[in-house]
């Protein structure tokens, strides 16, 4: 069959075999030129019907049934209109539980009822939904129980739009199976890219948004590879666009344009464009059209913005959400710094009670904390050299846009933060000497050893009991005398009880 649009740029007329197709206005029209259908039906035919002779001498038709001329005019609807093509947009759509379909076919003058019986509504290869424009073909008729004009439809195409909408559907499914939808497929974006290509037209306006955006967030080296966003080439030369930018080596890749028609996007749809998006070895984000625009690239792209604005939002952060991973990470190193040292006071707490000799305890403590004064040193200096390091490179990158001083306040504000976390690294190890004098002093006070330096002795029978009375030997016995340096043995000569005075 030859194609609508095709038939209607033909200036000749259609050859008798082919198939009618034109427009629901008032009258549906078909190949042979319509003729006007009668008031009454001619005299002989509704003679015959009625089974009555004409009324010789006057011009009036002898009356019929309702089924009568129902039938007749189906009959002759059927004839002259045996099959024809019909455009219009579908409403009052039912599916009843029989299969049938029920449906209304208007344009903005007119409308038609239509029915679709069950064996060619299985046959169907488009989705009919209501509010679409369809071509539908069959056969009118003329519901012989309602005296309802209808047409009993054996077959619908989409129409216009709706037959582009159909064919990307079709794609979709067909992609979808292949997985150059699955989310498993898709690459993580950079969190902070230095250079990202865009793939778009050189005068559209999702160029200027892009740039735009990127101007007030993070510097960014930008690399237009510049290809058409419509028309018949559009699709080739974004493929080619596309992998020049993915040879470039840059972080990240945005593809888009702004708003439009379906048939504007169309080149973002096309089956070419979503394989080489899919085989790109870059990061992408797809950007095209407005939010309520989804077209075949967006579901391909590891990432879809609703517009080419977001997609730069996207892309890159901006200088607060910098700022504020740069306060998360200063506040992990100081509650890591706190982690460290609490860790090192258990540890000190657990090992003390395992020493015997206050003079040991107090050497290993000592040492233990030198050696976690050290680590924590050792460690505070790498989180510096860590920090100052990225801080050199932030340097770097924040020079191209030279701002000064917004990089003077940030070094101004590490030298802050370093400043207070060296004052409480040192307030803090301060306090654990304190605290350490004053247990040494404690346990120093408590030492026999101490009462033993001062002169006094500990002396012990030969069983090693110490003695506190004179009552507890006798004369002879052989006792042991503790001094603060060295021991004596010695014998008793005698015992003398301790008088009331002495107590």
């Amino acid at each position: 069959m030859i194609p609508a649009q095709r038939m209607r740029r033909c200036s000749c007329p259609p050859l008798a075999w082919q198939e009618p197709v034109v427009t629901l206005k008032c009258v549906v029209m078909s190949h042979d030129p319509p003729k006007q259908l009668p008031i009454a039906p001619r005299e002989e035919e509704t003679a015959k019907a009625a089974s009555v002779e004409p009324r010789e001498g006057r011009r009036e038709y002898p009356p019929v049934t309702v089924t009568q001329l129902v039938r007749w005019a189906s009959r002759h609807v059927e004839r002259r209109f045996s099959r024809v093509w019909v455009e219009g947009e579908i409403s009052n759509l039912k599916r009843p539980s029989s299969g049938h379909l029920y449906f209304t076919l208007k344009d903005r003058h007119s409308q038609l009822a239509v029915v679709m019986f069950r064996s060619a509504a299985q046959r169907l290869q488009v989705e009919v939904e209501q509010g679409q424009s369809y071509r539908v073909h069959g056969k009118l008729t003329i519901y012989e129980p309602q005296g309802r004009f209808q047409l009993s439809a054996e077959r619908v195409e989409a129409k216009g739009v709706g037959e582009l909408l159909a064919a990307v559907e079709r794609l979709k499914r067909k992609l979808d199976a292949e997985g150059l939808f699955d989310p498993a497929q898709k690459q993580a974006l950079p969190a902070l890219p230095c250079s990202i290509a865009l793939v778009t037209s050189r005068t559209g306006a999702a160029l200027r948004d892009i740039l735009r955006v990127l101007e007030t967030r993070w510097p960014v080296r930008v690399t237009l590879c510049p290809a058409s966003v419509q028309g018949r080439e559009a699709p080739l030369e974004l493929c080619e666009a596309m992998r020049r930018a993915d040879d470039l080596g840059a972080d990240l890749i945005i593809v888009g344009r702004g708003g439009g028609s379906p048939e504007d996007l169309q080149a973002f749809n096309h089956e070419r464009v979503a394989r080489t998006l899919f085989a790109l070895k870059t990061p992408t984000i797809s950007a095209v059209g407005h939010e309520i625009d989804v077209t075949i690239a967006d579901l391909v792209a590891d990432l879809r913005a609703a517009t080419p604005s977001a997609a730069a939002e996207l892309a890159v952060p901006g200088r607060r959400e910098l700022e504020r991973r740069w306060q998360r990470a200063t506040d992990q190193l100081a509650r890591a710094a706190s982690r460290r040292i609490e860790r090192a006071r258990d540890v000190l707490a657990l090992r003390s009670g395992a020493l015997a000799s206050p003079a040991r305890l107090i050497d290993r403590r000592r040492q233990l904390l030198d050696d976690r004064s050290a680590a924590l040193q050792r460690a505070l200096d790498r989180a510096l050299r860590r920090r100052a390091g990225r801080l050199q490179a932030l340097t770097l990158r924040l020079a191209q846009r030279e701002p000064s001083a917004t990089l003077a306040r940030k070094r101004s504000d590490l030298d802050l933060l370093v400043a207070k976390l060296r004052a409480r690294w040192q307030s803090a190890v301060q306090a654990r000497r304190l605290a350490l004098g004053r247990t040494v002093a404690s346990l120093s006070a408590l030492s026999p050893l101490a009462v033993l330096a001062r002169g006094y002795s500990i002396v012990q029978d030969a069983e090693g009991v110490a003695l506190r009375e004179a009552g507890q030997t006798e004369v002879g016995a052989r006792i042991g005398v503790r001094l603060h340096r060295g021991r004596l043995q010695a014998r008793v000569e005698a015992v003398e009880p301790a008088s009331g005075d002495d107590s």
